[in-house]
């Protein structure tokens, strides 16, 4: 078995991992439930990504597969399931997103021993951010641009994908159920009892204090324009190292797209809100006012307004939640941390940093300098 390195932690590269890396004997069992043309050997490479363990394993053959294990306090098959069925959808439209396998059972995923499994073919391509922290900016204006792109066609896809969206109950995903109710509190009150662990990770925060001060003012802003949302299935977590590139050069196109665990139904608007959270404001360069680097943005906006026909409704819609898209994936880590990998300073940087810092930071002089660009800058790019 590959030397299994630590994960990505909430702080940058740790040693220690929060779930087990695969083990070679374990890859053979799983693998041996899937129609594969030659017997699994080894685990030859392992992720670093956290929430899950990945590594490539190689065949008898010399081919190799993509395996990843979930716990199924996070994901089980039918979770699984659910998004293997956009998977699928955005492949017959043409997007370069990974080919899924099926048990010989013909099952999305393999439920085995408490934990959930599913396994891909290997993405032709380079990981050209397989060492970069997640939530990096893109490199350069070029990736930035082809990145944009490949979002506006996925979201293209995804106009007749008619999938309900997924149940309030799973952890660790991008949703806006709260966000969206016309009371953002009593929303959050329907909502954190469906979330396991949360109710009980909540105890050791003053949120029903905190939250409304962070977060209703950007609330109130929103909640005139929640009617001209269209729902729409979006990626839900779409950052550099979610893609694959054609090339390892500064002109590298994006020619595969990665990881849909935080999928759901939200819509194009509040998804590419997402995108421009997780890879235009460098949240950890705290020290220097989380800088944004415009021209990246501007490259990104662009390559997907070549794709995507924002309409005006959208075009407004965008920089109304981005102050706000962060706020259930933020307090579902909470739960993750507090309640199953006990991590105390993933606590924090989920609830205080992320949950209510995001939000301090946009109400700041920054931040509101950012929100009026991007209100501007969404409103002069033109569509193709």
């Amino acid at each position: 078995m590959a030397e299994a390195s630590g994960q990505f932690g909430v702080s940058g590269p740790e040693a220690r991992r929060d779930w087990p890396a695969l083990s070679d004997a374990e890859a053979r069992e799983v693998l041996s439930h899937f129609p594969l043309r030659s017997p699994a050997q080894r685990v030859v490479w392992h992720g670093r990504r956290p929430f899950s363990s990945t590594g490539a394993v190689s065949l008898e053959d010399g081919s190799r597969i993509f395996l990843k294990r979930h716990d199924h306090c996070l994901r089980d098959a039918t979770a699984l399931t659910e998004e293997h069925r956009f998977i699928a959808h955005l492949a017959g439209r043409g997007l370069p997103v990974g080919q899924t396998w099926r048990t010989k059972s013909g099952e999305a995923a393999l439920d085995l021993n408490g934990s959930a499994y599913e396994v891909f073919s290997i993405m032709p391509g380079h990981d050209l951010y397989e060492t970069v922290q997640s939530w990096e900016p893109f490199h350069n204006a070029h990736h930035a641009f082809s990145g944009g792109m490949r979002l506006g066609q996925l979201h293209e896809a995804a106009r007749d994908f008619e999938a309900p969206a997924r149940p309030s109950c799973r952890p660790l995903l991008s949703t806006f159920e709260v966000i969206t109710s016309p009371d953002l509190m009593a929303g959050l009150e329907r909502w954190i009892p469906q979330q396991s662990g949360l109710t009980e990770a909540l105890t050791h925060h003053f949120w029903r204090k905190d939250i409304p001060a962070a977060l209703l003012p950007f609330h109130a802003r929103l909640k005139p324009y929640l009617g001209t949302i269209h729902p729409r299935w979006g990626h839900g977590d779409w950052h550099p190292s979610n893609l694959f590139w054609n090339d390892t050069g500064a002109d590298a196109q994006v020619c595969g797209i990665l990881d849909f665990g935080m999928s759901d139904r939200t819509c194009a608007a509040y998804d590419l809100a997402v995108a421009i959270e997780r890879t235009a404001i460098a949240w950890l360069e705290p020290e220097n006012d989380c800088p944004v680097i415009h021209e990246r943005l501007k490259a990104f906006l662009s390559g997907y307004l070549s794709h995507y026909a924002l309409s005006a409704e959208e075009r407004r819609l965008v920089p109304l939640f981005l102050p706000l898209v962060h706020v259930e994936y933020a307090l579902s880590e909470v739960a993750y941390y507090e309640t199953l990998v006990h991590d105390r300073v993933g606590v924090k940087a989920a609830y205080t940093d992320y949950l209510l810092g995001h939000a301090h930071w946009f109400a700041s002089s920054a931040g509101q300098q950012f929100l009026n660009w991007l209100t501007q800058t969404l409103q002069a790019l033109p569509c193709p």
